[in-house]
């Protein structure tokens, strides 16, 4: 049985415990020393940057039980490793825009499999799907054209401000933006790279789904 732990360091110890990985190499692993993890004040969480490599580099471990202590530490015995038919990135059929979105893309299933890719640059990264870019309101960090290694997102609860996400949204379809925290409570502010896009309020009842971009394949 699965102990009641009271933070998310304690819960990464029993993690490391439970799968019997040396510490040493854990935190290796995620680029901080277990000296420095164990100096710290002991009811001091980790940045949110660490705990995407964790969640990253160890992927089965279940997100929400980390930040919260909530439910199983791993994830459900159905997300089960592809089998070899299956090996690979899955890119789906639908374009990330870059722009404003398409108000012509409804229900947009993530889960739809158009093709899938080996990419050995992604390895160890945990990525569910990948998508074309669109448009140019990412640019330059991201162009049109491009292909985004994106990671879904369970829960708005995980969002990391100031990161680009791919949102299906009801109303806008699917749009490309760096999210940052709004003032308006239940809101985003949906943020372009380019200079000449505006940013704009979105509810956060607007989003069907959501997905961290955590890499790109660009071709000159």
């Amino acid at each position: 049985m699965e102990r009641n732990l009271s933070n998310i360091k304690e819960r990464i110890l029993h993690y490391t415990d439970f799968k019997k990985i040396s510490k040493t190499k854990f935190f290796e692993n995620i680029g901080i020393t277990y000296g420095n993890f164990k100096g710290k004040q002991k009811y001091t969480t980790l940045n949110s940057d660490v705990l995407d490599i964790i969640l990253a580099k160890y992927s089965d471990i279940n997100p929400e039980w980390l930040l919260t202590g909530k439910g199983s530490m791993l994830k459900e015995t159905t997300e089960t490793k592809a089998e070899p038919s299956e090996k690979g990135v899955p890119l789906l059929p639908y374009e990330a825009f870059a722009g404003m979105g398409d108000t012509s893309v409804h229900g947009v299933d993530f889960r739809t499999i158009e093709e899938r890719y080996v990419v050995p640059l992604f390895d160890g990264i945990q990525i569910d799907f990948m998508l074309s870019v669109r448009g140019s309101s990412m640019y330059p960090k991201y162009n049109s054209g491009d292909v985004v290694a994106c990671r879904l997102v369970t829960d708005l609860l995980f969002i990391q401000w100031n990161k680009v996400y791919v949102i299906d949204t009801k109303s806008q379809g699917i749009v490309m933006k760096r999210l940052k925290k709004s003032e308006a409570q239940d809101h985003v502010i949906c943020k372009s790279d380019n200079a000449s896009y505006d940013p704009f309020e979105l509810p956060k009842s607007e989003i069907r789904n959501i997905a961290l971009v955590v890499g790109v394949i660009r071709l000159e």
